[in-house]
């Protein structure tokens, strides 16, 4: 079975937190993963991310990072000390995930997050700054046995990689046994003309998976079709994690980083929130079953 798991920011408005609280819940509620956002571990010492990765292994908890890289990081700015800037911090949080024996780093991390403050008639230039630096970057991954995952996210999020396609010929220019492809349910429902299509085309080097509603509520609490979903991961063998990324909660940084600017669900409590993190678990869990995966 797929390991499943879950973002710790379902539960904090802001991307830092107390990562040992999560990784006990994540481990009470019965997930097999917990995601979270990689920058923090540039503040935490060595002795403090060995300890998380203790902890993580007493309870059967694998740790998994994210990232929405500062644009003041942008590894595809034209700008060389900016992008310079950021091949190096992009290279120390590889190593730091290396410190917790990590496999994988993904997100929005081969270019900043967000779109460009001015008018864009060809994006080919800052697709290959990324390139360029991505290739120096996912040397070190290949050093820490790091995999490093690009995702493809919506026009909203990122101008370079939108689509499954854009991800797999961006993979494929970066030629690393290290480098493979994220989708998320809820990016593909805003740029693919067909989720089920969008994950058969990438195939053996879809490596992760979110997963979320139209609206990025809890799996099944909106309008996607999750048997075309799971049909297409079992139809490609898919055997790797799956990540629910849910925001629900307005306020602090993450409300204003993703948009979230109501609260979309009825009770927001942290004990109404576990409820739904195990409802997504069975939901899951139930999918899976239903397509023998």
């Amino acid at each position: 079975m797929n390991k499943l798991g879950i973002f710790m920011n379902f539960w904090e408005k802001n991307w830092d937190a107390d990562h040992s609280k999560y990784i006990a819940k994540a481990a009470k509620i019965g997930f097999d993963v917990l995601e979270f956002q990689a920058q923090p571990l540039l503040e935490m010492s060595d002795e403090k991310l060995k300890s998380l990765k203790a902890q993580a292994d007493e309870v059967g908890i694998e740790l998994t990072y994210s990232l929405g890289l500062d644009p003041a990081y942008d590894v595809s700015n034209p700008d060389e000390a900016i992008r310079l800037g950021g091949v190096d911090y992009l290279k120390r949080i590889v190593e730091q995930i290396g410190k917790m024996d990590g496999k994988l780093l993904s997100g929005v991390s081969y270019a900043g997050w967000g779109t460009p403050p001015y008018i864009l008639n060809d994006k080919r230039p800052l697709l290959e700054n990324s390139l360029k630096s991505m290739r120096e970057i996912i040397k070190v991954a290949e050093n820490n046995g790091v995999t490093y995952c690009v995702e493809a996210v919506n026009r909203f999020e990122g101008c370079l990689i939108n689509t499954a396609q854009e991800a797999l010929d961006y993979a494929a220019q970066v030629d690393s046994p290290n480098i493979g492809v994220l989708l998320d349910t809820y990016h593909m429902n805003i740029e693919e003309n067909s989720i089920g299509d969008a994950i058969r085309l990438v195939g053996d080097k879809l490596i992760s998976f979110h997963t979320g509603e139209n609206n990025r509520t809890a799996p099944g609490r909106g309008h996607l079709d999750w048997d075309e979903i799971f049909g297409a991961l079992a139809e490609i063998g898919y055997k790797n994690r799956i990540v629910c990324e849910p925001f629900v909660m307005m306020g602090g940084e993450v409300g204003r980083d993703i948009h979230v600017f109501r609260d979309l669900v009825a009770d927001t409590s942290e004990a109404a929130i576990d409820r739904e993190a195990k409802y997504i678990l069975d939901f899951e869990k139930a999918m899976m079953q239903k397509y023998n995966m």
